[in-house]
């Protein structure tokens, strides 16, 4: 199976590298941009017997790794 998982800073969070590429954007001259966010896609295979057991083992792996749940919310899509 696979998991989708998107890693995205918590409300709140200041963003400077969302900040930065809204920078960069203006300076190339593309307009209309209110504003940006930039956050994390992960693309997982999953060895686990359902889609149940595959979301607690990628969600495990979110929780100890791949997203810093003190500032950061994740996603997480399993897909066969």
């Amino acid at each position: 199976m696979k998991a989708r998982v998107t890693v995205t800073l918590k409300t709140g969070v200041l963003d400077p590298q969302g900040k930065a590429i809204e920078g960069a954007l203006r300076s190339l001259g593309i307009s209309g941009i209110a504003g940006v966010r930039q956050g994390k896609f992960f693309e997982v295979e999953v060895d686990a017997a359902d889609e149940a057991a595959a979301e607690a083992t990628v969600k495990a792996a979110c929780d100890r790794l791949l997203a810093n749940t003190v500032v950061e919310n994740y996603r997480v899509e399993i897909a066969r």
